[in-house]
C-alpha cells in the first residue's frame, strides 16, 4: 500500500492523546471520531497531520500548498460556525483539484437543505412522511391534509438537535408551542412531519459509482416507560447513562418481514443516486407494523467513530475498521482523479 500524506480537517481545536486510557467518558466522547480516524490512518502507514477548526481559507491554503497532501480527510461538521458552509469549503478543494474524502459539495449542499431534499425525493416517488414548513416569523397554520400526530424539528439542523419527547404533538396548540420553541431556541425554520409509528432502521452505503450497502441496522428500545415514544432524541443518541437505563441499543435488524431488507437497499441506493451523493452515507428509515417503508432522512458523511452505527454495521458486514477508512480514502482519490480527467477532456 502506498504511503500517503493525509490532512485531517476537524471541526474543533483538540489535541489528540496517544491513548484513551484514563480519560472520562465525556472526554473520550469529545474526541472519539478524530482519535479513531487518525489512529486508523497511522496504523495504515500514512503520514497524518490535523488542521483543527479552520476559520479562514488562508489557513487551509497555507497547509495545502506547503505540505501538498495526497488527500484531505474531511471530518468538518461546520466551517466558520455554520454547517451549511462546509460544502463551500469543499467546492474550493474541487476547484484546485485537491482530493478529499466523503460527499461532493453539490450532494452535501442538497442533503443539508432538508426541505428541498424532501421535495426532490417526493418528485421521484420516494416515500417520505407528509410535511409542512413553518418559516421564522410566520404564523403557524397547519394544512388540513397534514394530520396528527406530528413531529416538529428544525428545518436545517442535524444530529437530533432540538428533538425531544415534546417534539411529538397532537393538537394545533401544541404544534404552535413546539414551532415557537424551534424558532426561538434553535433559531431556524421549523418543519412538522407526520409521525410514523414503527421501527427505527438505518442503512450505511459506501461507494461512488458502484455503491455497496452495509448491514441494515436498528435502534432498539427495550425499557421505554409507558407513553414514551421510540424516537431518536438527542438524549437517546448522546446520553450514555440514559441509554443504559432505558435499554437503548443498536445492532443488526432482525426478524424483518420477507423482502423488506432488499426493498430498503434498493430505495437507499436510488436515493444516493438521485441526490448525487458519493463517498459514504447513512439513510434513516421507519418501518411500520404493516410493512410500509418511509425514508426519514439521508445523511452524507455520517459519524465514523469506531462504535457508531455506520462503522459497526461495516464491521458486522466483514469490513475491518482500518480497511473501511482506507476505502473511504481511496474513494476520495478516485473521485478527484475522475473529475480532473473529465475536466481535461472538456478543455
Amino acid at each position: 500500500m502506498k504511503k500517503l500524506r493525509v490532512l485531517v480537517l476537524t471541526h474543533q481545536d483538540i489535541e489528540l492523546p496517544d491513548s484513551l486510557d484514563g480519560l472520562s467518558e465525556s472526554e473520550i466522547k469529545a474526541i472519539k471520531t478524530e482519535y479513531d480516524v487518525v489512529t486508523a490512518l497511522e496504523h495504515l502507514g500514512h503520514e497524518v497531520r490535523t488542521l483543527a477548526a479552520p476559520e479562514d481559507m488562508t489557513d487551509i491554503r497555507r497547509v495545502l500548498f506547503a505540505w501538498k497532501p495526497h488527500v484531505v480527510f474531511n471530518l468538518l461538521e461546520e466551517f466558520r460556525g455554520e454547517g451549511i458552509y462546509v460544502p463551500y469549503l469543499l467546492g474550493y478543494l474541487e476547484l484546485i483539484g485537491q482530493a478529499f474524502t466523503g460527499c461532493n459539495p453539490a450532494g452535501l449542499l442538497l442533503a443539508d437543505r432538508k426541505i428541498t431534499t424532501k421535495k426532490v425525493l417526493r418528485y421521484h416517488r420516494i416515500p417520505v412522511p407528509d410535511f409542512a414548513v413553518f418559516p421564522l416569523g410566520r404564523k403557524v397554520r397547519r394544512p388540513k391534509k397534514l394530520e396528527f400526530p406530528l413531529i416538529v424539528k428544525s428545518a436545517t439542523e442535524h444530529g437530533s438537535v432540538g428533538i425531544s419527547q415534546a417534539s411529538i404533538v397532537n393538537s394545533d396548540e401544541k404544534l404552535a408551542e413546539r414551532v415557537a420553541y424551534v424558532h426561538e431556541q434553535i433559531g431556524t425554520d421549523a418543519v412538522a412531519e407526520a409521525y410514523i409509528q414503527g421501527r427505527e432502521l438505518n442503512l450505511g452505503l459506501i461507494g461512488n459509482n458502484r455503491v455497496e450497502a452495509l448491514l441494515l441496522w436498528e435502534l432498539y428500545f427495550e425499557k421505554m416507560a409507558p407513553g414514551v415514544h421510540a424516537i431518536a432524541t438527542a438524549r437517546v443518541k448522546w446520553d450514555l447513562e440514559y441509554q443504559e437505563k432505558r435499554g437503548i441499543t443498536m445492532g443488526p435488524a432482525e426478524n424483518l418481514p420477507p423482502g423488506v431488507e432488499s426493498k430498503i437497499v434498493r430505495m437507499a441506493r436510488r436515493v444516493y443516486r438521485i441526490l448525487g451523493l458519493n463517498g459514504y452515507a447513512r439513510m434513516d428509515f421507519r418501518l411500520t407494523d404493516d410493512g410500509k417503508i418511509y425514508l426519514l432522512e439521508p445523511n452524507p458523511n455520517p459519524d465514523l467513530a469506531h462504535d457508531e452505527d455506520f462503522s459497526e454495521s461495516a464491521i458486522e458486514k466483514g469490513l475491518d475498521y482500518d480497511e473501511m477508512i482506507q476505502r473511504i480514502v481511496n474513494l476520495g482519490i478516485r473521485y478527484n482523479r475522475e473529475r480532473n480527467q473529465h475536466r481535461d477532456e472538456r478543455a
